[in-house]
């Protein structure tokens, strides 16, 4: 029997004799099936997130309006309504709301509801819901003090955990069409491009998905490795009944096969467990997901299922190079011969060699980067990590020196065989070097992507804007109720209107903007040098070379008109009017223009101005959120923050989506890193048992366990923060960008693989001391 009848056959002989070994021989396939299949699970969650970033944003385009642009405005009909934006937070809750108007009774529905609400009610998503609900709702209640008619269906939300609604209104006005602030449609549905990244965030991407994806490949070429002592044995006994080394190597492949495929399956299991009963409950950063859309792609999928087995197959063949299978036993080659050096060093050296040519080459508007490039680059140099560990332990604890008898144990037991816990912590310093590489990336481009909005937040905190409907009244009970909301320290308002006026002598005609003010206002926003109520000053353009339209002079007689245009009531510009030197308000707006006193002009004599209201707070927390409250009682005004700096969405988005693959990655850390301390006290369970027999105190041997699992991560993390900042360096050479080392996050990253271990060896203390019982010694 030759070629692939004998493959066969070995691989089958392999399979039965796992599937025969009895207890111990299922329990070892089982934990490796288990970390296979933790690997997969997480593999095949990766290969859904394209279809998932697709239906959310298919869902977010059928439920977003055309904006209308002006030139061609909708007229009222049987099948428009009016629609306004009702955006609003709460605490770290980002709350996407709606007002909805219908003109008619065709008016369209948007998704995920079955009719509109009826002025004054609402119809809520389900966390919405929950959330007011809640007592953690209580200061979010009297901001959305409606009616609740109803839920919105998925079809109508991102994720599951969305916080949106749609509130009826009768008080929008068409007259008053504003778009952005208030539009009228005719239908629900716009076809967005989602915008191209530019090259800086193109390789943001391409560098997370091989950080985040290489571990995993890791923990499960490790996890196929479980049980080898074993597996040795088993091998040792089939050369004595006379088979050769060539099917002995065949059988370990039908062993590593076997345990591959159940790993696959649970794999599998994972990913529908966590699809039904995880995924959905969770939000990070604001982002949730909905089980149907957890769907791996089909070739993706496919590609997965089958090159896990055949690379389960392959390392297993692999992992047998330095071991000598006889009849009488195994003799492993490691013992006696160090590990080369050389070809380890080459694979991080052929990862800069592929970075070099590339250095400056990648810039904000310049073209694409090369990304099969730079992923081959970034994957050799991590591939290093893996690569260089297991030669620093090895030389390492050759050199380890006597200490406590748990010490020793430990170091004795590395030096022996360690190749467990250096595989399981070779994955651990693939995901640090590659999180403090990214992180380097990130902290060396952000100032690119975070830019001066010009605000002044040490003037004022926050800013309450309302464009629409704006008469006398509705401003005073507006003003009157923000400074007395609790936190608020000082309220300061003013009234922008447009005006018009003839130039002489052309008689061209002029527009200009009116701010209206009490002095505390124009003194505390403008910085005026004195004022009193009756006065009126000129902010005229400081540099006349710029161009601008020239201000009205005193004594000019100009018209109080709307924006749209149109007549309206007269009002001169006083004689005494003063000349000042224009300022910014703290929202960064250049006040140019008429800036007067109540006394000068009366607010009822204005034609649909602005209200600008700036609040001056205590900083507290809940302060934002009484503002909110008290602004929602008028309709359309909207309550902004002030803050200095604004970062990119996109960026902002790729760095959330990072922190997400984080903890993803720490996760699969933790479980894996269980499995194979669970693995290594299963196959030392007699030699445990015999030490305890001896007296050994159980304190020792699970310090002894300890060292095991962290001398290996430590010098993991040692390489890692050395090769993370290597590749982090040559990552911002390639974006033209000056090195700059993020030491928080480089201990943060290591730290948390850290606290990860220590969690993981307190998690296996207790199978631990059942092994330590006399039973322990029983044999067969």
């Amino acid at each position: 029997m030759t070629g692939p009848r004998r493959w066969s056959a070995d691989l089958a002989l392999g399979a039965r004799l796992t599937l025969s070994g009895g207890r111990e021989g299922w329990a070892r396939t089982l934990l490796a099936a288990i970390g296979v299949g933790l690997g997969v699970a997480l593999l095949l969650i990766a290969a859904a997130l394209p279809h998932v970033l697709q239906a959310r944003h298919d869902r977010i385009a059928a439920r977003d309006y055309p904006i209308a642009s002006g030139e061609k405005p909708l007229s009222r009909s049987a099948n428009t309504e009016l629609v306004s934006p009702f955006n609003t937070t709460f605490r770290d809750k980002s709350i996407n709301g709606l007002v909805v108007a219908p003109e008619g009774p065709q008016a369209p529905v948007p998704p995920g509801l079955t009719a509109l609400p009826r002025p004054g009610q609402m119809v809520v998503s389900p966390a919405l819901a929950h959330l007011l609900a809640s007592p953690a709702g209580a200061l979010l209640r009297p901001r959305l003090d409606h009616p609740i008619v109803g839920t919105i269906g998925a079809a109508g939300l991102s994720g599951p955990n969305e916080y949106a609604f749609y509130l009826g209104s009768d008080q929008l006005s068409g007259a008053r069409i504003q778009p952005g602030t208030l539009d009228r449609i005719d239908h629900f549905g716009q076809q967005e491009s989602g915008g191209r990244l530019d090259p800086i965030l193109t390789m943001l991407v391409a560098i997370i998905l091989v950080v985040l994806l290489l571990p995993v490949t890791v923990f499960i070429a490790a996890a196929v490795r479980f049980g080898g002592e074993h597996r040795d044995r088993r091998l040792a006994a089939l050369r004595l009944v006379g088979a050769d080394r060539r099917m002995a190597i065949r059988v370990a492949a039908g062993e590593a096969l076997l345990g591959s495929l159940f790993g696959v399956g649970i794999g599998v299991l994972f990913l529908l467990a966590a699809r039904q009963l995880v995924i959905p409950r969770f939000t990070l950063w604001g982002v949730s997901v909905f089980a149907q859309d957890v769907r791996p792609g089909l070739a993706l999928g496919a590609l997965i299922l089958l090159a896990v087995p055949v690379s389960a197959v392959a390392v297993s063949i692999f992992a047998l190079r330095h071991v000598v299978i006889e009849p009488l036993g195994v003799v492993r080659r490691s013992g006696s011969a160090r590990r080369r050096l050389w070809w380890r060093l080459a694979l991080p050296l052929a990862g800069l060699a592929l970075l070099f040519p590339m250095l400056n080459s990648v810039h904000h508007t310049g073209s694409a980067p090369n990304e099969f490039q730079l992923v081959a680059g970034t994957t050799l140099l991590l591939i290093g990590v893996a690569a260089l560990l297991p030669w620093l332990i090895e030389a390492a604890v050759r050199r380890a020196g006597a200490a406590t008898v748990s010490w020793q144990l430990a170091v004795r037991r590395l030096q022996l065989n360690g190749d467990t816990s250096t595989r399981a912590a070779g994955g651990v310093a693939v995901a640090v070097a590659g999180g403090i590489a990214l992180q380097m990336m990130f902290g060396g481009v952000q100032p690119d992507y975070t830019k001066a909005t010009g605000q002044d937040p040490s003037r004022a905190q926050v800013m309450v804007v309302l464009n629409n409907g704006v008469t006398p009244a509705t401003a005073s009970r507006l003003v009157a109720a923000l400074g007395a909301t609790p936190g608020v320290e000082r309220a300061y308002s003013l009234l922008v209107a447009s005006i018009g006026w003839t130039q002489s002598p052309d008689g061209t005609p002029q527009e200009g903007t009116l701010i209206l003010g009490d002095c505390p206002s124009l003194a505390a926003l403008a910085r005026l040098d004195r004022c009193t109520d009756g006065d009126v000053f000129i902010a005229h353009q400081s540099d006349t070379r710029t161009g601008e339209e020239p201000l009205p002079s005193p004594g000019r007689a100009v018209m109080l008109v709307p924006p749209a245009g149109g007549t309206g009531p007269q009002w001169t510009v006083p004689r005494t009017a003063r000349s000042v030197t224009p300022s910014q308000d703290p929202n960064g707006t250049s006040l140019r223009g008429v800036m007067a006193t109540p006394a000068a002009i009366a607010a009822s004599r204005l034609r649909d101005p602005a209200l600008d209201v700036y609040l001056r707070t205590d900083g507290r927390p809940d302060t934002l959120e009484y503002v909110r409250n008290a602004a929602a009682a008028t309709p359309l005004a909207s309550v902004n923050p002030l803050v200095a700096t604004a970062q990119d969405h996109q960026f902002a988005a790729i760095r959330r989506g990072l922190l997400i693959g984080v903890v993803a990655a720490l996760l699969l850390i933790g479980a894996s890193l269980l499995v194979g301390v669970l693995e290594q006290l299963r196959e030392q369970r007699r030699t445990l048992a015999v030490l305890v027999a001896f007296g050994t105190r159980r304190s020792t041997l699970s310090w002894s366990v300890l060292w095991q699992t962290a001398v290996p991560v430590f010098l993991g993390l040692v390489l890692a923060a050395v090769t993370g900042t290597g590749l982090g360096s040559a990552l911002l050479a390639v974006a033209g960008e000056p090195m700059r080392f993020n030491w928080p996050a480089m201990a943060a990253m290591s730290g948390a693989a850290a606290l990860v271990v220590l969690l993981v060896t307190g998690i296996s203390l207790p199978p631990l001391w059942r092994l330590l019982r006399p039973e322990g010694l029983r044999t067969e």
